[in-house]
């Protein structure tokens, strides 16, 4: 059985709001994620190129692109998660 606090603190004005935050969250969450993953991709692809256009020679240059991708997608996927919280009005 349900506490009937917690049904009144998701009524109402309270619960509109948790609709609205949780709406755009979700969205901003999954368009911030699907940027990174974007930009991850695209690093990574660009850093493979400039390795096999380069060999040996540009490998640490390749992996380092590639690497820069990874991180921005990381950290996209991190603030993404983030904002969706916070718009499920989670600590």
């Amino acid at each position: 059985m349900q506490n009937s606090s917690s049904n009144k603190q998701d009524s109402g004005v309270t619960g509109a709001a948790k609709f609205v935050t949780s709406t755009v969250g979700n969205v901003a969450g999954g368009v911030g994620r699907t940027a990174g993953n974007v930009v991850g991709a695209a690093g990574r692809g660009l850093g493979d190129t400039v390795t096999s256009a380069t060999g040996s020679t540009g490998k640490p240059v390749g992996d380092a692109v590639s690497s820069v991708g990874n991180g921005v997608q990381n950290g996209a996927e991190g603030v993404s998660k983030g904002v969706e919280n916070a718009g499920q009005w989670k600590k």
